[in-house]
């Protein structure tokens, strides 16, 4: 099954240290990118809360960065910000590359995100037989695949979004990038009290929706939607919430709102 990627911005990073130079930016292990493998990197400021998550895919000694466009210009800035002399070109290939997601197939030319699903990059869509893209964000909800847009920039550390599980999205020996030290202070000082999960719920969600638990004794809301995506039956999406009350009655913005309910699939 193949859906196009839509509102994703594309950038392509070459020059002799691109490679470096996103080594001292990004959470994961670019050292340890290979060809053909999607790597998930968190781009943090400085108290270690998530910018923007980023699909880093190597080809060749060249970088492509995927990542949703309403975060394209504060991403840009930065790069260019922080780039000052390294010899690294940014190129926006938003307009020269197709993203396609392919789920359930493995194409010569994919970048891998997990076993079931990959990405490809095309120039022309032509004999291309395409799926909604709402099979795409099932998929990114099965599998637990975080993301971050405008709404929920700045909202999450690391490890609200179990990028560290597995050090699936953050490595904790690969040594400084912005951020680095309270995700690894997070980290060392024992569990996260929030973490993400799946909910289904009969409203619908929108990114950036609270989770609200009756019995938490925070000041703030025990949750955040992080992704969703609409079904013919429930919605479903990805959300933070407090361990601690991740199975107990969890409202959708209010003490009125829809309730909610824990898929349990780990």
């Amino acid at each position: 099954m193949i859906t196009q990627l839509n509102n994703r911005t594309l950038l392509n990073l070459s020059g002799s240290d691109a490679q470096s130079f996103l080594q001292g930016q990004f959470s994961n292990d670019i050292d340890a990118l290979d060809q053909g493998v999607l790597q998930l990197n968190a781009y943090c400021q400085h108290q270690g809360k998530i910018i923007a998550l980023l699909w880093v895919m190597k080809q060749n000694e060249n970088f492509y960065l995927s990542f949703p466009s309403d975060l394209a210009g504060i991403v840009i800035q930065r790069l260019n910000m922080f780039k000052m002399m390294s010899d690294v070109i940014i190129t926006d290939m938003s307009s020269e590359l197709i993203q396609l997601g392919v789920i359930d197939e493995q194409p010569d030319n994919a970048f891998n995100l997990n076993e079931q699903q990959s990405i490809v990059l095309i120039e022309s869509l032509d004999n291309i037989e395409l799926a909604n893209e709402s099979e795409w964000e099932m998929a990114c909800i099965n599998n637990n695949v975080p993301e971050v847009v405008l709404a929920t920039s700045e909202k999450f550390v690391p490890q609200l979004l179990n990028l560290d599980v597995d050090e699936l999205g953050v490595n904790f020996t690969k040594g400084c990038y912005p951020g680095q030290e309270v995700v690894a202070r997070l980290h060392y000082l024992g569990k996260s009290k929030r973490r993400m999960r799946q909910f289904q719920a009969d409203a619908e969600f929108r990114v950036g929706d609270e989770l609200i638990v009756s019995g938490s004794k925070s000041a703030k809301a025990s949750g955040i939607v992080v992704r969703q995506v609409k079904l013919a039956d429930k919605p479903m999406c990805l959300a933070t919430v407090e361990v601690a009350y991740e199975d107990d009655e969890i409202r959708l913005n209010s003490a009125d709102g829809a309730q909610l309910t824990r898929i349990e699939n780990d």
